[in-house]
């Protein structure tokens, strides 16, 4: 059994993650990429394996969901420089801004991950039922009413605090496949209004993010036709947000960035389960190696990864084992229960973690508008607690190039996006 107790006291990071302090959590396992690499189980090949795939996709996606079309069928964000920001946060360094918050279909980073694995598991029903001869085919095919009537017969489902049901519920559904999202209570009802107008089946759920994806795991399990997209568990999932990394490094070359060992790259990535920070991380570190530094950002309530890696038990352990609550306004943030798959897979590669206090988000998400004309979700802007901390801590780590990962907000209406900022003028 488990002292929690003790390792609160023992570690100094969780004894402030249960105190609700913010905190730093260094990673002191982490390896020179070169030993790293050769541990992985996934692997370079396997990121283009999943590259090569969203590409034959990208005709159809492109028919599907118009607003790809100037980017060829891909869904990409831009990278920008944030001059006025960074002098607002006090960053000495290079800031830019990856915007994945306006990411098309469902605004938010899940987008990259959750879109990647329902193409997948469509592509391997339409193989094996002969919809498409072979991967040379044109998958456009797919879109036809024989095709939507095949996957009609089946479903997806998955459970979400919102924003992977967006993107699972939305693209499931555009295929004709029955979409069923799972969603816990923290999530916000204009999710769940839109899920719904785009005919997409939502359960609700009493507990927490843990409680909604038990649930939807529980439901597939029981039909042989469901296929359950698995937050905690998916390499799949994985290997779409990996594919961000490897993409992102042609945008950085386009601005001139070229990170070495001696002047690398640090990436600032909010952090909810992990699957998407796991996966971007490892997508720049096939590309970079040792010359990015990965960070992540988790809420002062919610550090669920942190309480995994700090403590070494991975996803046995949850922020209820250290008297946390899990209640913040980064909603997308809120699980309490890491991915092992990630956890295991960050001990090598990743920085560190660092907490931000909740009272620090709205202020950022008006502060964001107002140099940079941005608006974005609050769990969006938690990347800049990265950046503050880091140009108190390290100021010549801070003075190199630095990246803020914004996650998402994209599809929010403009009255919560207005509400928040007011909220932010307050505090």
């Amino acid at each position: 059994m488990v002292d929690f107790a003790a390792l609160t006291a023992r570690i100094p990071a969780l004894t402030d993650a249960a105190a609700y302090r913010e905190t730093v959590w260094v990673n002191h396992g982490r390896l020179p990429w070169a030993v790293a690499a050769s541990r992985l189980d996934v692997t370079a090949s396997a990121i283009d394996a999943a590259a090569d795939r969203l590409a034959r996709f990208a005709p159809l996606i492109a028919h599907l969901f118009p607003e790809t079309t100037p980017a060829g069928g891909l869904i990409e964000s831009p990278l920008v420089e944030a001059p006025r920001l960074g002098a607002a946060l006090g960053v000495p360094g290079r800031l830019l801004l990856k915007l994945d918050s306006h990411l098309p279909i469902a605004g938010s980073v899940k987008a990259r991950g959750g879109i990647y694995e329902v193409l997948k598991h469509a592509e391997t029903l339409a193989l094996d039922a002969g919809i498409l001869r072979s991967t040379a085919a044109d998958y456009r095919v797919l879109a036809s009413a024989d095709a939507r009537a095949f996957f009609g017969g089946y479903s997806v489902q998955v459970g979400s605090t919102g924003n992977l049901g967006l993107s699972i519920g939305l693209s499931a559904a555009a295929l004709g496949f029955r979409a069923i999202v799972h969603m816990s209570a923290d999530a916000q009802q204009w999710k769940k209004d839109l899920l719904r107008a785009r005919g997409v089946l939502v359960r609700e759920h009493a507990g927490d993010y843990t409680a909604a994806v038990a649930a939807g795991r529980a439901a597939a399990d029981a039909d042989p036709t469901s296929h359950f997209v698995d937050d905690e568990h998916s390499v799949d999932l994985l290997l779409g947000y990996a594919v961000a990394g490897r993409r992102t490094a042609a945008q950085l070359d386009a601005l001139g960035v070229r990170p070495t060992v001696e002047a690398p790259l640090t990436v600032h990535l909010p952090c909810g389960v992990g699957g998407a920070p796991g996966g971007i991380a490892l997508g720049l570190k096939t590309v970079y190696g040792d010359a990015v530094r990965c960070w992540f950002v988790e809420p002062t309530h919610a550090p669920c990864l942190l309480v995994g890696m700090a403590s070494g038990l991975g996803d046995y352990a949850s922020i209820a084992d250290f008297g946390l609550d899990g209640r913040t306004i980064a909603d997308g943030l809120a699980v309490g229960r890491p991915s092992g798959l990630v956890a295991e897979l960050m001990a090598p590669l990743l920085d560190g973690i660092v907490t931000v206090d909740d009272a620090r988000l709205l202020p950022w998400v008006r502060l964001l508008h107002a140099t940079e004309s941005l608006d974005v979700e609050p769990s969006a802007v938690a990347s800049f607690r990265g950046l503050t901390e880091l140009a108190a801590r390290d100021p010549a780590a801070a003075a190199g190039p630095q990246l803020a990962w914004l996650t998402g907000g994209g599809l929010v209406p403009a009255a919560v996006h207005a509400a928040w900022r007011r909220a932010g003028r307050r505090v």
